[in-house]
C-alpha cells in the first residue's frame, strides 16, 4: 500500500474521531461532576440527529421558510436550513436531558447503587431508541441525497466540504468549551464540583445549577455530533448503540473526567478504526480500536492525559 492511502485512512479516522470526541465529551463530564457513568448519553446523539431532521422536514414543507432561508453555501450542501435546524436540535436535546435528569436519573444517583444507575440507564436508553423506531422507522434517514465531490489536495488525499466543515465545527465547540471552562464562573464552579462536590456545596457553588450546565453542554454537543453524523453519513435509530461503546473507550483512554482526554481519545479511536477497516476489514474496526485502548491503559491506566489517583 502506497503512503497516500495510508494517508487518507489516517485523515478519515480523524474525521470520524472528531465525532466520537464530541460525544465522549459528555460522558467524561457527565462521569467526573455527576459520579453517573450515563449508558443512554448516546441516545442524545441520536435524537439532536432526528430533531434536526424534523425541524429540515418542517421548512421543507413550508414555501415561505424555504424561500427566507434560500439554498446551501457553496460547495456545502447545506444552508442557513440546517444551521436552525441545529440550533432547534441544541434546544431540543438539552431540554430532554433535564427533563429526563429531574423525573429519572436525579433518582438513580439519589440512590447511590451503582448497578442501578447502570440498569436504568440502559433502560433509559431502549425507550428513547424505540421511541425513535416508532416515529421514523427502522430506515435510514438523509438530511441530503445530494453526492458531493471531494476535494484533492496533498499526496492524492480526498476530502468532502462537509467533512471539513465537521472538523471545523468540532474544533470551534472544542475551542468554545475550553474557554468557558476556564474563563466564566459556571465553568470554574463546574471544575470546582469535579475535584470535590462536598467542598464546593459548602463553598457557596451552587451544586444543582452545575448538575444542570453539565447535562446541558453534554446533551449540546451529543445533539451537534448527531446533526454531522446525518450530514457526512445517514442517520438511523442505531447510531446511539453503535457509538456507545466507543463514546466509552475514547472516554476511559483519554483519561476520564478529562475533557481534552476525551477528544484526544476520539481520534485515536477514529484513527485505529479507520486503519483497521483498510488493513483487516470492517468486522474487526471494534476489536481493533479497544485493542488499542487496551495496551495504552496497560502503560497508563489512568488514561492518555488522566491524573493518578
Amino acid at each position: 500500500m502506497t503512503l497516500a492511502i495510508w494517508l487518507q485512512s489516517i485523515l478519515d479516522g480523524l474525521v470520524i474521531g472528531a465525532t466520537v470526541s464530541l460525544g465522549a465529551i459528555g460522558i467524561t463530564l457527565t462521569y467526573a461532576i455527576l459520579r453517573f457513568a450515563n449508558f443512554a448519553h448516546g441516545e442524545f446523539i441520536t435524537w439532536g440527529g432526528y430533531f434536526a431532521l424534523a425541524v429540515l422536514g418542517a421548512v421543507a414543507g413550508s414555501q415561505d421558510l424555504k424561500a427566507l432561508l434560500g439554498g446551501p453555501f457553496e460547495p456545502f450542501s447545506f444552508g442557513w436550513p440546517l444551521i436552525v435546524a441545529t440550533l432547534a436540535s441544541i434546544l431540543a436535546a438539552s431540554a430532554l436531558a433535564l427533563i429526563l435528569d429531574a423525573i429519572y436519573f436525579r433518582r438513580l444517583r439519589r440512590a447511590k447503587i451503582a448497578i442501578a444507575s447502570v440498569i436504568g440507564a440502559f433502560g433509559a436508553a431502549l425507550v428513547l431508541r424505540n421511541l425513535v423506531v416508532l416515529g421514523y422507522g427502522a430506515d435510514p434517514e438523509y438530511f441530503s441525497r445530494e453526492i458531493q465531490i471531494a476535494i484533492r489536495f496533498g499526496p492524492g488525499l480526498r476530502i468532502t466540504p462537509d467533512q471539513i466543515a465537521l472538523v471545523f465545527v468540532t474544533a470551534l465547540l472544542v475551542v468554545s468549551l475550553h474557554l468557558f471552562l476556564t474563563r466564566t464562573q459556571m465553568g470554574r464552579a463546574m471544575r470546582g464540583v469535579r475535584e470535590n462536590p462536598d467542598l464546593a456545596s459548602v463553598s457557596g457553588i451552587d451544586v444543582a445549577a452545575v448538575i444542570r450546565a453539565t447535562w446541558v453542554i453534554g446533551a449540546s454537543l451529543a445533539a451537534v455530533a448527531g446533526v454531522l453524523i446525518g450530514l457526512t453519513i445517514q442517520l438511523r435509530p442505531s447510531i446511539g448503540f453503535d457509538l456507545l461503546l466507543p463514546l466509552f473507550a475514547a472516554a476511559v483512554l483519554g483519561g476520564i473526567g478529562s475533557i481534552y482526554g476525551a477528544v484526544l481519545g476520539g481520534l485515536v479511536i477514529g484513527v485505529s478504526e479507520s486503519l483497521a477497516v483498510m488493513l483487516i476489514g470492517p468486522e474487526y474496526r471494534a476489536a481493533i480500536s479497544f485493542g488499542v485502548l487496551f495496551l495504552i491503559l496497560l502503560v497508563r491506566p489512568q488514561g492518555i492525559l488522566g491524573a493518578r489517583a
